[in-house]
Formats: structure tokens, C-alpha cells, sequence
């Protein structure tokens, strides 16, 4: 049997060859100039020469087109970051001086094979109308804010939402990246509404503290310059714009009190739902752990942690909330006490990195075929 090769893979082989080999690093979408000095491809591994003659066979090996619209701010350059040496990929970037210009960003998305927006929502939502109205079919849209999460026209780019939720996710030219708090908050608590633990309309609330870089450029200038509080809690309005999408795609139905904090700490994040077992037959710190193992038993980025281990915790007391930054993974926990009839369930994540950037790539690289963890 023939070795299987990803994308990346084989650009990786081929733009590793000496210059006698693979002269230009545009080889495969420009043909190269003559060579006077004809290789020995003996040399080569079979699959490898395949791979080589049928690259100028097939248009579909060149490289897709990327634009980041919005790359100088904290998500963009997160996801810029995770995409940079990924010679699958070609990063397009308008000059620094016309990257605010209306009719070139226009330009740049039409062109590309995949655009991520890292912009403010109205900025959003004008990128969106521009594609509609072009009638351009082909660029798939990826959104970074919260403008259209709840949109029908949009796939929700939770990948592990659902068993269908990737396939859904790869045909879709419209993708909404979750929020960083919701992100949390659903994994926890969809598994256990489809699993008859959690009924449509719990009241539940979410405490959840996150790391300072999730307020973008502004607060995190604040904090780094030592002018920030050591902890600040928010949301005191008890309406943020995170609430539509934990309520609508955690099948509950209603919305959470939602208590959302920052740390003096750059990157993470914990988002925690505590639940009484009144009103859930049958309850259990067990039952509930099965619930969410059987959920994410196949996911490559969601890991379900032991039952009420203290190993993961600092000293043995402390769930550390930055311990996936610059990752795109999820923990989640369970910490039940039967005897009492409750249990607080709590997710660990990145907030720029599954809550964020890293969703982004996910959903990007299923969306264009490629492999989901591809710079993952």
C-alpha cells in the first residue's frame, strides 16, 4: 500500500528540495526556468516523483489564498502566527498603508480562497454584504466577532458541537468562530441536555475569569503597563453580547446568569457552571463525567478529565487557568460532591486559542479540505 500524504506534506517535501531540484518556491503555480544541469530522479522516492510530476498536473496542489482582514489586531495575529510556515498557504496582505481602504480590502477578499475576519461587528457585517453582492461563491468567509453567531446563514464553527457539526462546517462558505466564554459553557452543558441530564430552560448561571489580552489592544496596554486592577469582574448589566449564542446552541433555550471576570494573567482561561442535582433524575458525579467522555471520545482537541482528580490541580487546590495557552485544546472537569447533590463543571481553554485564533484555523482547514489539526 501506497503512503498516505497530507497537503502540507508534500509542499513541505518539495519546497525542502535543493535548488537543482525545485528551483523556484512558486514552482507550482509558475513553470520553472530550464536547467542545465537534469537531476538523477533515481534519487527520488517513488511517491515522492508521483507527487512531483502530477503537481504540474494539478492546479488543486497550489497553494490556498488566505487574507486576514484585521491582521494587526490581537486575534489576527494569533491567527497569522498559526498560519505563517505552512507552506500550503499563502498569506495575502494589502501595504500596511491601505489595509483600512475600503475598495482593497474588497479586492483582497475576492481573491482569496479563504478570508478571516478579526474586525469590530459592523465592519463584519459591511465584509459580509460585499461578498454577497459580488456574487462571488467561491471565498469561504470566516468571522471572528460576535455579528453573526446566531445567523442562520452562518455555520456555527464549533466542530465538536455536534456529530454533524464538521460536516457541516466543511461545506459551509459562511462560518461563525464561537465566542471564547460560549465556547466553554457549551461544551459543558450541550452533551448533557442531549443526554437528558439537563432539561431545556435550566436556569444556570456561568462564573468564568479569563486572561487580559481577551479585552484586545487597549486593556492589555493598561494591565502591561501596570495601571490594572489585580481582578475586575463585569457584565454587571447582566445583557452580553456572549449570552444569544450559550443559550441557542447549548439547546437550553435560556440564557445564563453570566458572571465573566479578568485576570492579571495574559492568556487563558476557566468557565465554570455549577448545578444542584434538583431537577435532574437520577444525577451523579459519574453520570455526568460519562455523559461528557462519551461526547468527546473522539475529538483531537477536547479532553475530558478524571473524575474529581486533584492532579491537575496547582498544590493540589488551584485550577490554573493559563495552562493551554497558546493551544488548542479544552479540558474539562467534573468535581462532584454526591452527599450534597452537587457538582461544578469547569472548561479549560486558551481564550485566543480555541476561543479564538485556533477555531479560526480549525474551521478554516476543514472548510478547505485540509486536515482539521494542520498548524494546530
Amino acid at each position: 500500500m501506497q503512503p498516505a500524504f497530507s497537503v502540507g506534506a508534500v509542499f513541505s517535501e518539495i519546497h525542502s528540495l535543493p535548488a537543482e531540484i525545485h528551483p523556484r518556491q512558486d514552482c507550482l503555480s509558475h513553470p520553472p526556468p530550464p536547467n542545465p544541469h537534469p537531476v538523477r530522479f533515481s534519487s527520488l522516492s517513488s511517491p515522492l516523483l508521483t507527487l512531483l510530476t502530477l503537481s504540474s498536473l494539478l492546479p488543486s496542489l497550489s497553494a490556498f489564498k488566505i487574507f486576514i482582514d484585521g491582521s494587526a489586531g490581537t486575534t489576527g495575529l494569533q491567527v497569522r502566527d498559526r498560519l505563517k510556515n505552512r507552506p500550503e498557504i499563502t498569506l495575502i496582505d494589502p501595504p500596511d498603508d491601505m489595509r483600512k481602504d475600503e475598495e482593497t480590502r474588497k479586492s483582497f477578499m475576492l481573491k482569496s480562497d479563504c478570508t478571516i475576519l478579526c474586525l469590530p461587528d459592523s465592519a463584519s457585517e459591511d465584509s459580509a454584504r460585499w461578498l454577497t453582492e459580488s456574487g462571488n461563491t467561491n471565498t469561504v468567509l470566516i468571522d471572528a466577532s460576535t455579528a453573526f453567531r446566531v445567523s442562520p446563514d452562518f455555520t456555527y464553527g464549533f466542530a465538536e458541537l455536534c456529530p454533524e457539526q464538521k460536516d457541516a462546517i466543511k461545506s459551509s462558505k459562511r462560518i461563525s468562530n464561537p465566542g471564547c466564554y460560549p465556547t466553554g459553557f457549551i461544551s459543558l452543558t450541550r452533551p448533557l441536555v442531549e443526554a437528558g441530564i439537563l432539561r431545556e430552560g435550566r436556569a444556570l448561571t456561568v462564573n468564568a475569569i479569563s486572561g487580559y489580552s481577551g479585552g484586545g489592544k487597549q486593556l492589555m496596554e493598561i494591565h502591561e503597563a501596570g495601571e490594572a486592577e489585580p481582578w475586575g469582574a463585569y457584565g454587571f448589566n447582566l445583557n452580553h453580547k456572549h449570552l444569544p449564542e450559550m443559550a441557542l446552541y447549548s439547546k437550553l433555550n435560556r440564557k445564563p446568569i453570566f458572571q465573566p471576570q479578568v485576570g492579571s494573567f495574559p492568556q487563558g482561561m476557566v468557565v465554570s457552571v455549577p448545578l444542584h442535582y434538583e431537577g435532574m433524575d437520577g444525577a451523579s458525579g459519574v453520570k455526568i463525567h460519562e455523559a461528557l467522555r462519551e461526547w468527546y471520545k473522539d475529538s483531537q482537541f477536547v479532553e475530558v478529565m478524571e473524575l474529581e482528580s486533584t492532579s491537575h490541580l496547582e498544590r493540589g487546590a488551584f485550577l490554573r487557568p493559563d495552562t493551554l495557552a497558546n493551544s488548542n485544546k479544552m479540558e474539562l472537569f467534573v468535581f462532584a460532591n454526591d452527599e450534597e447533590e452537587q457538582c461544578v463543571l469547569c472548561a479549560r481553554l486558551d481564550n485566543l486559542g480555541k476561543g479564538a485564533s485556533g477555531a479560526a484555523v480549525q474551521n478554516m482547514n476543514l472548510a478547505l479540505g485540509l486536515d482539521e489539526a494542520e498548524g494546530l
